[in-house]
């Protein structure tokens, strides 16, 4: 089958000819039809981000596709079936902290390497081959519709962290970095999920009226200012009334102060998720934290039963998949997908790959 392949970081990928998966008990073969390509995938390429990613490897972080075959252990999933193939893949012999690797992209520590040595290659090839539980049923779908619902990825990363906040219909979220790709998405998912409001703050103001456009009286915007107290002020302010759970999905290049400021418009006994990707000490007042009983946690993906409750919000409707914009390149094009998604990629725009 042909693949894109990443050899060596720093150097393009190479669309070439590779072996075919040869699938196990417990895993699915699918023939591909479209692969998201994340707007930093040329920051993995070239190692910016530092990922651990044992090379050679066919990089692509999941895929929409139908299944060409399973194991003998699958029971309902049956070729030709439409499935979602989920990157999030966990190791089967630790059910409370098991290992963890981002198929076709990185690896949680050692044990993630381990998995990883298995589960490489991702989807920016003809087929893929995924563990049987990752491979998410789609029920019947236009196939020139594979790349919206390829956007599900995009939107399973905040929906992880709404699930672990807990939020309840009628609640009001402020989602931190909601100008963003995966901010964005938050808002979306929040809106589908039923909060009450959903406080968007963020610096460009176009991008923030956009969001506003897109979902309504539901969406207060707020333009920060970037003094964290005034900033603090603006967003209880825009929520009038009580904050129950904060999404923070700040990017690496915020700063520490932006997300202190988001994270203290919180409720007493609110919930504050902690998924973006500032590096820095988040120091947050003890007696603050205390005397007001909140609740801070990380979260790192999502749970393994988010998919299929996403997929099900999107099959009813309640998350529009019609709001994302989606641009599509053969795989002969690799490289340029990638790049074309850094340049563009961004809130509520998608890259994808149809091999």
């Amino acid at each position: 089958m042909k693949a894109a392949v990443l050899k060596e970081f720093g150097r393009p990928l190479s669309v070439e000819e590779v072996a075919e998966p040869v699938p196990g008990t417990g895993e699915v073969v699918v023939d591909v039809v479209a692969a998201p390509v994340l707007h930093y995938t040329a920051e993995v390429i070239s190692d910016v981000r530092r990922y651990l990613l044992d090379l050679p490897a066919i990089l692509g972080t999941g895929a929409v596709g139908r299944v060409r075959s399973a194991g003998p252990d699958a029971t309902k999933l049956r070729p030709g079936d439409w499935v979602r193939c989920d990157p999030t893949v966990r190791s089967r012999d630790d059910a409370v902290t098991p290992d963890i690797v981002l198929q076709g992209l990185t690896a949680r520590g050692d044990g993630g390497l381990a998995l990883q040595r298995h589960f490489r290659n991702g989807g920016f090839a003809e087929r893929i081959m995924v563990p049987t539980e990752n491979a998410a049923p789609l029920g019947e779908i236009d196939e020139a519709d594979a790349g919206r619902w390829a956007a599900l990825g995009m939107c399973l990363v905040p929906y992880g962290g709404l699930l672990d906040g807990g939020l309840q219909p009628g609640e009001t979220v402020l989602v931190s970095g909601a100008t963003g790709a995966y901010g964005g998405a938050a808002v979306a998912v929040a809106v589908a999920m039923g909060a009450g409001r959903v406080i968007a703050p963020g610096r460009n103001r176009a991008a923030l009226a956009d969001v506003e456009r897109r979902f309504g009286h539901r969406v207060r915007t707020v333009v920060l200012c970037g003094n964290e107290d005034e900033d603090r002020a603006a967003m209880r302010a825009a929520a009038a009334g009580p904050v129950d759970l904060v999404l923070d999905l700040l990017p690496p290049s915020a700063s520490v102060a932006a997300v202190r400021a988001a994270a203290m418009t919180v409720r007493e006994f609110g919930r504050v998720v902690l998924m973006g990707g500032v590096g820095d000490e988040l120091a947050l007042p003890y007696p603050w934290l205390m005397l007001n009983s909140v609740t801070v946690r990380g979260r790192w993906m999502y749970p393994r039963d988010a998919v299929p409750k996403l997929i099900a919000l999107a099959r009813c409707g309640l998350l529009d998949l019609t709001q994302f914009e989606v641009d599509e390149f053969p795989l002969s094009s690799a490289g340029e997908a990638v790049e074309h998604a850094a340049e563009a990629g961004g809130r509520f725009r998608l890259t994808v790959l149809r091999p």
